[in-house]
């Protein structure tokens, strides 16, 4: 591991071990406890590890805990699938991260994009740069093709732009949802200097933001309804779907589609009627 991911999991480990009731894990009641949680030499027994090893692992010594006893820890500290997932990808036991696609947008990618038609739908690199676009998602959100290259972050617009904000129908929960899914994505690369100035940007420029990274929540993309507030057409409810190419497996292609049993499909085609009328 690298020193970034070991200190990444440490500070993961003790944001998960703060959220673990004792109770839960069969521990009698004892006296009162300077923090919530559990304590790390509980950690350690429940997991079958010396309370000295997980002290360093907390402390991101250079070690290296096997797959075993990161499973263990993750019963331990009650880790949902995407939690011990990023455990996993973090101590080196869950495959590669995402690469980098390389320079500019695969022609072949942007003409499926366009191909989907009413749909709006957009990729985006392994950082989250929003690397092309199809005529729907330009009408569903404008600032798109107006924001410069080098602030065209889909995570970064989440959180700064005032549109993307009004435009979501519940911003609070979508935007923790997407940094969440973000962190798991990234967090093996947290020392790779896009990732690091996109962050150090958003502390910056977002409180939401840092509230949101200090929490060290992840979590596993899953495709869902989202609602969005278009001030020209109203309430667009949509499916949320993430496809990867298999030749471009650095781009995520994220696809929205009407919902079934809305007026959705029917905005959707009044939004593109009126941008075609100009």
């Amino acid at each position: 591991m690298s020193a970034s991911a070991r200190r990444e999991l440490g500070e993961f480990l003790r944001s998960r071990r703060a959220q673990v009731d004792p109770r839960d894990s069969g521990l009698p009641p004892g006296g009162a406890r300077r923090t919530p949680g559990l304590r790390r030499e509980e950690v350690a027994l429940l997991s079958g590890v010396s309370s000295t090893w997980y002290t360093w692992l907390e402390q991101g010594r250079d070690i290296h805990p096997s797959r075993q006893v990161v499973d263990a820890l993750a019963r331990t500290l009650r880790m949902s699938p995407a939690e011990h997932g990023y455990v996993l990808r973090l101590t080196g036991h869950g495959g590669p991260a995402p690469g980098d696609p390389g320079a500019g947008m695969p022609g072949h990618v942007q003409r499926l994009l366009d191909a989907l038609g009413p749909s709006p739908a957009y990729a985006i690199t392994a950082d989250w740069s929003i690397a092309g676009w199809n005529h729907a998602y330009e009408r569903l959100y404008p600032g798109v093709a107006a924001v410069g290259p080098a602030g065209r972050n889909l995570l970064e617009l989440v959180f700064t732009d005032p549109a993307v904000r009004a435009l979501l129908g519940d911003w609070d929960t979508d935007s923790r949802r997407f940094l969440a899914q973000f962190r798991a994505e990234v967090g093996p690369r947290l020392a790779d200097p896009v990732v690091v100035d996109l962050v150090a940007r958003l502390e910056a420029a977002s409180p939401d933001f840092r509230a949101g990274w200090a929490s060290h929540d992840v979590d596993r993309f899953s495709s869902a309804e989202r609602r969005f507030e278009h001030p020209v057409v109203g309430t667009l409810l949509l499916e949320h779907h993430q496809l990867t190419p298999a030749d471009a497996p650095g781009l995520q292609v994220v696809v929205y589609t009407a919902a079934a049993g809305s007026r959705t499909a029917d905005r959707l085609a009044a939004l593109a009627g009126q941008a075609a009328g100009g």
